[in-house]
Formats: structure tokens, sequence, C-alpha cells
């Protein structure tokens, strides 16, 4: 088990709020990323939303709860500031945008009828702990709902070997900085370790193979290995050089070009019934 940390000395976010990340993650909506919690929430309903990032999700369930409210947290004001920021483009107003701690929650017990949490847990010190606190503010009757990626299930084609090596260079950075990049097949291990009784658990994909998916998908990827919190953090360790992160940069542009380009993300998701 990780040593809990609390938020000033929480692990470094490995992916950063750089453009190419935010782009990425503007395209995450309640239907694409969040469709196994649907059918669970209704209208009225009160809602915390942890790591929120750029509140486009955030934004979705606010629209399907109103007149409820949707509480989001970041873990700084910046970051919080990203989410108030879309809930304001979109014209939504039922979005209070918060700093806070996973593992330490400043709200009172039984406050919220659902928890969500989205690519959360696989960065956090103590995911264990994260979810005990997401259990304690959720009310009985209630749902903790926590989706995350499981890096060792990416499976795509052609195998490039510089693709490997962004792999093995992206679970190096992550678990530096105190992450577990195979969060996915993890969910359920740590929902039974924070004492939760009754879960149900499935698994998703993102399946990227026609063009303007590739286009995306590797088009951001030759943009974030070159110039996002990674880079930095890769070339200052030493565990890269510029020339291995142009390289892979290529390689993810090779990708995306190629008419038999695909590739298959894999992501656990849990249901904990309160």
């Amino acid at each position: 088990m990780r040593s809990r940390r609390t938020v000033l000395g929480m692990p470094k976010y490995t992916h950063g709020h750089a453009e190419s990340v935010l782009r990425s993650h503007r395209s995450r909506t309640a239907q694409n990323s969040a469709a196994y919690l649907l059918p669970h929430l209704k209208p009225g309903h009160q809602v915390l939303d942890v790591g929120s990032g750029p509140g486009t999700i955030t934004v979705d369930l606010a629209e399907l709860v109103a007149p409820g409210r949707v509480t989001a947290t970041e873990i700084n004001p910046d970051a919080a500031a990203i989410t108030r920021a879309e809930a304001e483009r979109r014209g939504v107003p039922n979005v209070d945008p918060v700093v806070a701690d996973v593992h330490e929650l400043q709200f009172e017990t039984d406050s919220f009828d659902v928890v969500h949490a989205h690519q959360v847990l696989q960065h956090v010190a103590d995911p264990v702990q994260a979810l005990r606190e997401m259990i304690r503010v959720c009310r009985p009757g209630g749902v903790v709902a926590v989706r995350d990626s499981d890096y060792g299930g990416f499976v795509w084609y052609p195998q490039l070997p510089a693709l490997d090596h962004w792999l093995e260079l992206y679970y190096a950075a992550a678990r530096a900085n105190g992450g577990e990049p195979d969060a996915g097949r993890r969910l359920l291990a740590w929902a039974r370790a924070a004492g939760a009784e009754n879960v149900t658990v499935s698994s998703a994909t993102w399946c990227h193979a026609d063009p303007d998916a590739r286009a995306g998908w590797g088009g951001m990827w030759a943009d974030r290995i070159v110039n996002s919190a990674i880079t930095q953090q890769l070339l200052t360790s030493g565990l890269a050089t510029e020339d291995d992160l142009k390289s892979i940069s290529s390689a993810w542009s090779e990708w995306a070009a190629h008419p038999d380009g695909w590739i298959s993300i894999l992501h656990g998701e849990v249901l904990i019934h309160v």
C-alpha cells in the first residue's frame, strides 16, 4: 500500500494540462465515458464528480440531473477553473467547482446521491483510501461509480517498436509519480479493500480505427510526447532523450496515417452500491 499523502503532497499528475492533453480529455462525454452510470442518474440528484478535468463529462452529468447540482473537484484552483470555464461556455449553471483532496474530502458523510470518478484512481497516492472517502460521502441507496483505463490492455496494430517504447516509458513515468497505469483490473480489489460489499463490475473499450479517430488519438500522442508534462519528466529523469521522444512522436503519426491502423483501449468499471 502506498503511503497516504494530503493535497500538497499528492503525486504529480503525469499528463499535466498541456493543450494536447486537454484536447484529448475534451473528447470525453458522459455517453462515451460513463455509459455504465447513466441508468442510475435521476433529475434532482446531488452528484460529486471527482477529478473533473476539462469538465465535459461533468457538464453532461449536470444536464442529466438538473435541477440537482454537481460538485466538481480538482486538485488546485487552476484545474478547477478549467471545469468552471466549460460549464460557463455551455451555459450550465448547476456545476460547483471546488478544490479537494480525494484522500480526505471536506464534505460531510452522506452528502451525495452519486459519486463519480473517471480516470482518477490510476493517479492517486492511495486508491483504497480514496474509495473509502468516496463511499463515506455517498448516501445509503446511492452509487459510487469509478472508471479507469488499464494500459496493459492497450492493443494496437501495426505493432511499431517505437510504440512499445512509448508504453514502457509511460509505465515508468506514471509509477515514478506514485500512480498505477494498470488501474482498471484492480478496481474490484480496491473497492473490496475499501469495504464495499455490493459491487457491480464491468469493462468497456474505446476503439480508434477510422481515419478521423486515428488522427485524433495518434495526433494527440504525437504532440503530447514532445510537448507536455510527461516530456519534461522523461527528459529530466534521464529515462528518455529528445531523439527517443521524437521517434515515438513520428511513430504515432505513422500509425495514425496507416490505413490499417487500429487501437483498442481497455477500461475497468465498478459501481459500488452504498
